[in-house]
């Protein structure tokens, strides 16, 4: 399941932001965040989600491929998403964002999960 939002700036209130986003929208408890080093993940943002008693481990620099669902995430987003849409300065993004995000997560088929939607494999999973 993807939790997805759109941030005009990397900060670490936007990066906080968007954990507590996850957060909510989960529904299991989250144990582990794992971020690259990028200025948005430094100490507010580490000691925020180890305050909510969830590990926050960085990857290795220079090893984007130790983060590869979170790589395959994004060039789907592009793939699928971005790259199909034409931009007009009248488009709402956030809303068309939270169409994909629906849509990735409980229509379009997986090939990981054996041509389960996300919300079909986390609820199998579950039971």
């Amino acid at each position: 399941m993807r939790a997805l939002k759109i941030y005009e700036k990397h900060t670490q209130a936007n990066a906080i932001d968007f954990a507590d986003h996850i957060i909510e929208k989960s529904p299991f408890r989250i144990r582990e965040v794992r971020t690259d080093n990028g200025h948005e993940f430094q100490a507010k943002f580490h000691w925020h989600v180890e305050d909510l008693g969830i590990r926050h481990a960085y990857i290795k620099r220079g090893t984007p491929q130790l983060n590869g669902k979170v790589e395959r995430s994004h060039r789907s987003d592009q793939q699928e998403f971005y790259q199909l849409f034409s931009y007009k300065g009248d488009v709402d993004l956030e809303a068309k964002l939270d169409e994909w995000e629906r849509f990735y997560n409980f229509a379009r088929p997986h090939g990981a999960h054996n041509g389960q939607t996300p919300y079909e494999a986390l609820r199998d999973r579950l039971q």
